[in-house]
């Protein structure tokens, strides 16, 4: 009989609710363990999610037994903290973007799991979904000829709260580390790595980047025009551009969304659906089972050396913009 995939928790908030929904629509994965700083918090999230086990410390998650994997759901102040310590204790990471707060951090990520022979892997959930499976299928046959720029945004009105995680700065907050990354993602999984960096920021009452704009510049004269905001609902739309016709990828583009190919000479629109069986997330869960099952320590299509250029180039970005984050600056 097929071993269960035990999944642990780090973090008991939305988005490790979502990611828990999915995880129980995979065949042989389960939610095993959960911690939270609040056993009560840790204890509602275990019950709905049936997990056996609930906790009041992330440190006391290392003592469980029969752990495949940890998903670290923490603000992104404590991502390198509470992956080092698990990587440390030989347990394979499965860590939400960003991967860190800056490049120092990751690199002390990606250095903790080869020391230890351990996996770690960025939850760029969006790498893993079909959309963007399709869209890279058809650059890679040829049919919109030789890319040449990308044009990306996400963005949302928030609700101003100085301390949530979104606009408070000693969580990492603002637009570009939450949602300004995923643009940046995209540009840089296509067009590779940028020769130059230009990025204007509009910092809010707490300091925080509540909007960013982007351009970043290729080898070859190959541009990506990125824009992220928490001050308005925006398409939150990607088109792919090339010499023989244009990828568009829909709102909500960083999800399970539908894709459509317009190719110049014939006028032809191809459009391409995809079933929602779960929120996406599933898709970076099974990438992590599949890798540990065959015994890989990163994977191929998210790998530590992407995710350091990723982390590089945001890196340029908040500093071209003049976005600070208290934690590390």
């Amino acid at each position: 009989m097929k071993k269960t995939f035990n999944w642990g928790v780090i973090g008991c908030g939305n988005i490790a609710q979502l990611f828990a929904t999915d995880v129980q629509t995979i065949p042989g994965a389960n939610i095993y363990a959960v911690a939270s700083r609040s056993l009560e918090k840790a204890q509602c999230f275990a019950q709905a999610n049936g997990a056996a086990i609930a906790l009041d410390s992330y440190k006391a998650l290392l003592e469980i037994e029969k752990l495949d994997a940890v998903y670290i759901a923490t603000p992104h102040v404590l991502h390198a903290e509470n992956s080092i310590m698990c990587l440390n204790a030989k347990i394979p990471v499965l860590c939400e973007k960003p991967l860190a707060m800056d490049t120092r951090q990751v690199r002390q990520m990606i250095a903790a799991a080869k020391s230890n022979d351990t996996f770690l892997m960025e939850a760029m959930w969006t790498r893993f979904m079909p959309p963007l499976g399709k869209a890279l299928e058809i650059i890679n046959s040829g049919a919109i000829g030789e890319l040449n720029s990308v044009k990306a945004d996400f963005g949302f009105a928030a609700n101003f709260d100085p301390e949530h995680r979104l606009f408070n700065p000693a969580l990492g907050g603002g637009s570009l580390l939450d949602i300004g990354i995923y643009p940046v993602f995209l540009a840089l999984l296509l067009l590779g790595k940028p020769e130059q960096i230009e990025a204007s920021a509009v910092l809010g009452k707490t300091g925080v980047d509540n909007a960013c704009g982007i351009l970043l510049k290729f080898p070859e004269d190959k541009i990506a025009i990125l824009h992220s905001t928490l001050m308005s609902n925006t398409r939150t739309e990607a088109f792919i551009y090339g010499s023989d016709g244009y990828i568009h990828i829909h709102s909500n583009w960083f999800q399970l969304t539908d894709v459509s190919v317009h190719l110049n000479a014939t006028d032809e629109v191809q459009q391409f659906e995809f079933e929602k069986n779960s929120q996406g997330y599933s898709y970076e869960a099974e990438e992590v089972m599949r890798c540990i099952a065959e015994g890989k320590r990163e994977s191929e299509s998210m790998s530590h050396a992407f995710s350091l250029q990723l982390i590089e180039t945001l890196d340029a970005i908040r500093h071209k913009a003049g976005i600070n984050y208290p934690a590390i600056d």
